[in-house]
Parts: C-alpha cells; structure tokens; sequence
C-alpha cells in the first residue's frame, strides 16, 4: 500500500497542520528519540510508525510503504545507511528518506546512500522538522496558502531518557567488544545531544577520541557507565 495514493481521500493539509494525511516510518532504538519524533509528527498533523532495528524496519516495509522515512544511521544490527541504499534504489521510492544522527560527519556517508537530506540531533524544532520534510514533497503534497509560523520545541518524555540510560547501562561494561563500545557511543551521542545533557555529552566525546586514537577506552567506558547509573539513581518527579 502506498501512503501518498491514500492521502487522496484525507483532509487536505492545513497551514498548521502540512503533513496532515501522510505517514512517517521512523526507524529509531532510541526511546526519547522516538518520543521527540512522534510529538513532532503530532503537531503537524503525521501519523507515526516505528521500528527499532534494520530487521523490524524491513519487516514493515514488506506490507506498507510510507510516504516519509526517518533512518537513524547507528542501529543496533547495523547500519541505517544500508536501508537507505535500499530505500533510494526501490521502485516505487518512497517519496522522502531522511537520515538522522547526532554524528554530523555522517551526513556525506548518507547522502551518498541515497538519503534526501540529513536531520542532525537533536530535532526538537517543528518548524525546522517540517522544512525538512516539505521541501523534498512534491509540491502539490504541500498545503495551500501560508503556513503558521513556528517557534515551538518539543519536550520528550524524561521518563523515555531514563529508558534509555537502563538500555546502555544494561549492555556497558569495560570488557564489552568494541562493536558494543561504538554503538553504545553512538547512541548516547544523539540521546545526550536530544537531552542537552552537556556532561554525558563530554565523556561520551571522550570516549569517541580514546576510540579514534585506538587507546585503551575501558576507563572512559567505566565513567560513561557510571554517568548512566548516577542517572538512573536521581528521584523522578511524578
């Protein structure tokens, strides 16, 4: 089936609401991630779909096809940029394949997939989110008159984030392969980066330059480790 054949017999998209009657497939592991990108499709009228892996993506792209895909490019069985190849060279295509990553340096590699643009991490602005999305549209899947100026952020659930510290924390250890190592710092990149959390941010730098170098990174490993379970420790507010 194909999103964009039925958005024929949908509401027409508003000026608040462009993406109305079109559906996203956001293929993302991580929880406050996919949190932003949900409420970011609600306030602009998107219906939402998520995969957490290259596989359960896969699954969903055999009976559907959505007329929007956001790949993160650091799954946990492999790399979003292997979907994206696929997606671009399929026929029909999808009508707009975004990659995404707080690793910027990866927008070339997407790109070159076959990626029609790139969202850097953190996406919290719906009109920078909805640019993005409706300038790879063909334009009469755009809405008719002006559009309402946007200058809102969304706030993801703090309670995703905290899943998120429990996943890494779950699969870190100093002794991990270094295949663990690099997801895990690819991950928490992009989530930190989402959560403006500035100090899991810096060791997680870190840890990407001790991985550069090819240094022993199991101190660096322990102390992201340790940021994470200092995390998990903090009261909630409920």
């Amino acid at each position: 089936m194909d999103d964009l054949d039925t958005r024929a017999s949908s509401p027409a998209p508003t000026g608040d609401r462009p993406l109305l009657g079109l559906t996203v497939l956001v293929v993302e592991d991580s929880r406050y991630a996919s949190d932003a990108m949900r409420l970011l499709c609600l306030r602009s009228g998107a219906r939402i779909r998520r995969a957490d892996s290259l596989r359960a993506a896969r699954r969903h792209l055999r009976v559907y096809r959505p007329s929007i895909t956001i790949i993160d490019l650091g799954l946990p069985d492999g790399d979003g940029a292997e979907l994206i190849a696929d997606l671009a060279r399929a026929t029909p295509r999808v009508a707009v394949i975004l990659a995404t990553s707080g690793e910027t340096q990866l927008r070339d590699e997407a790109l070159a997939a076959g990626a029609d643009g790139f969202l850097a991490k953190p996406m919290l602005s719906v009109m920078a989110f909805q640019d993005a999305i409706l300038r790879h549209l063909p334009p009469e899947y755009h809405p008719r008159g002006p559009r309402e100026v946007l200058s809102d952020r969304v706030e993801p659930d703090p309670i995703a984030y905290r899943d998120d510290m429990a996943h890494l924390a779950a699969i870190l250890a100093p002794d991990v392969p270094v295949e663990v190592v690099d997801y895990a710092r690819q991950f928490l990149q992009g989530v930190a980066q989402d959560a403006e959390d500035i100090v899991l941010l810096q060791a997680v730098k870190q840890l990407e330059e001790t991985r550069r170098q090819g240094a022993a990174h199991a101190g660096d490993v322990a102390r992201v480790t340790g940021l994470l379970r200092a995390r998990l420790a903090q009261p909630m507010a409920i």
